[in-house]
């Protein structure tokens, strides 16, 4: 099972504490171009996983060269910490078929707040549609207990 997740916090407590025993995963790829020129970010990444969890950093570039062979069995946590770079994943390989928006910080000037802690642009939504178009399922949903919201149904009446 690949879950794949945007959240712009990557790694942190919501994903160690809820999303890692929901999905049983065994492995967590964060696809991030700043973390995977970082050493040191992706050292401080690694020491917060426990170690049964194995953490593998990419650039969003090469990520899609190391897609999953189909014997592994692992169940598996993608993240991205915003919309632009799981397209860019999407379109150079790596195809999904179900996204999970769960966090898109809210703090600047012109984007929707389509979810408690979703805040799009518009450009983020065309890029989201992009994806939608091509038959990915889009959810909302911060926590695993959380309902999720359909991301075609929330932009129902929604214009700019």
């Amino acid at each position: 099972m690949i879950f794949v997740r945007i959240d712009n916090r990557l790694v942190h407590g919501q994903i160690l504490e809820a999303w890692i025993p929901f999905i049983k995963a065994s492995r967590i790829l964060v696809v991030n171009d700043v973390v995977a020129r970082d050493v040191f970010r992706e050292t401080v990444i690694k020491m917060s996983v426990p170690r049964d969890i194995e953490v593998i950093v990419y650039s969003v570039k090469e990520f899609p060269g190391h897609i999953f062979e189909e014997n592994d069995s692992r169940n598996t946590i993608v993240l991205f910490d915003n919309v632009k770079d799981s397209l860019r994943a999407y379109k150079s390989g790596f195809q999904f078929d179900r996204l999970n928006i769960g966090n898109v910080y809210c703090g600047e000037e012109g984007k929707f707040c389509c979810a408690a802690s979703v805040s799009l642009s518009k450009e983020d939504i065309v890029d989201i549609m992009q994806l939608v178009d091509a038959g990915v399922e889009v959810e909302l949903r911060c926590m695993p207990k959380d309902k999720p919201l359909d991301f075609t149904e929330v932009m129902k009446g929604i214009t700019f």
